[in-house]
Formats: C-alpha cells, structure tokens, sequence
C-alpha cells in the first residue's frame, strides 16, 4: 500500500484528508506540527508523498518543505495553501513543492486524482534506459537520474528532472507551455499552467550562471520555454 503523510494542525481538516486518501486506498500517517512529521519520516522511511499545511503552531509548512526537499529530492510534496493567498502558492513551489491544493478542500474527487498523479510521476521518473545527454556544460544521466553542470553535481526533484530531460530531448526546439504541463504533471492534471513558470524560476536558480539574465533555458514570448544548447 502506498503510504503518505498528512501534515496538519487543524484536526477537522486533518480527518477531512485522511478519510478521503484511506478510501483511495493509502497508507495516511498523520502529524501535527512539524516536529511530528519528522518523527514520522524517521519511523515510515517509506514514505513517498507529504501533504504539508503552511501554517503550524512549531514552524510554517515552507520549512518542513525545505528540510524534506534537502534530505529527498524524490518525494512527492503537495502544500495545502489558502484559496486567496497566491504569494503562498508561489512561495510552496519555490521552496520545493510539486503542487498545491487550496483549502477549503471542495472536491474530494479532485483532491485524490491529483494525489494518484503526483504517485504516477513519481513512479514513472524512476530510471527506465541508459541515456546519457551532453549538452555544453551539462550532464544528464537517466540511468542514475544525476544532473551536473561542469562536473559538479545539482540535485533535482521529480518535477525538475523531467523538465531538464525534456528540454534536452528538444534540445532548440520551442516548447509549448501547456505541453510541459501535459508532459510533466501529465494530462489529467487539474492544476493551473502557471506551475510551469514557477518551477521554470526555480530551474534556473539552479542552473543559470545569472538566473535573471538566463542564457540555457530561454523565454519564447507567447509560446513557453527553449533549451538553448
């Protein structure tokens, strides 16, 4: 069974997502407040996917994001951020997220398909052939999913691997925003397109020498992004 924890202090809210993910058919452990989360991470290694709220009575949801996304940059991590509050989106992606869900949660239906998408990336990431793309400065390896710039290694989460490989697969080659989306987030993907930019900033913070003047992954007015080796 696949097992996901849920970070949540509000313990209404809290039974609301455990309820609907243990229908699904997941293992949902449960935590609220951050230091219990990490206990959790410690005692279930096994764990894949993190549905972390923003606001806690011992930290803010951002951290933990930051700490999981240092110590795993596999897991899958959803925020749960406040309808009205963009700047929390933005700011949940920046620090490592694949996605948010905002709260009030209004569709259960909604909620688990992106959960099940999230599993399916992460799944699907997982080293399938031996390529190896060189491309100026930069290394791909799919096989051990490694990604370095000059020799030295960057570390990359699902979403950002997958991105990287299917800008050098495309190598000069525009790419539609909304094809990224279909690609990457895959095409039952119920979210908004602007998580492409999002995570496209959060590339080039990565990868760029000066990441607001970006030479490597190149803005195509109206139509999305270019690699540009």
């Amino acid at each position: 069974m696949k097992k996901i924890l849920v970070l949540e202090d509000e313990v209404s809210i809290r039974s609301f997502v455990v309820v609907s993910l243990t229908r699904a058919g997941y293992d949902v452990i449960e935590a609220g407040t951050g230091a219990e989360a990490f206990e959790q991470l410690k005692i279930h290694p096994d764990i894949k996917v993190a549905i972390l709220d923003i606001g806690l009575p011992d930290t803010d949801g951002f951290e933990v994001c930051r700490k999981i996304r240092t110590a795993d940059p596999h897991m899958g991590i959803i925020m749960l951020t406040a309808r009205t509050s963009e700047m929390d989106k933005i700011t949940g992606l920046m620090t490592g997220a694949d996605d948010y869900v905002t709260k009030p949660l209004s569709s259960l239906g909604e909620f688990s398909a992106r959960v099940d998408a999230l599993f399916r990336r992460i799944d699907v990431a997982r080293p399938v052939d031996s390529g190896v793309f060189v491309q100026g400065p930069f290394r791909l390896n799919t096989m051990n999913r490694e990604f370095e710039k000059d020799g030295n290694r960057i570390k990359l989460t699902e979403v950002e691997y997958a991105i990287m490989k299917m800008f050098m697969e495309n190598s000069g080659k525009p790419i539609l925003r909304e094809d990224i989306l279909n690609t990457v987030w895959g095409r039952d993907y119920f979210g908004e397109v602007k998580i492409v930019d999002v995570n496209i900033r959060r590339l080039r913070m990565k990868i760029e020498d000066d990441p607001t003047n970006p030479i490597y992954i190149i803005t195509e007015r109206g139509i999305g992004y270019k690699w540009g080796l």
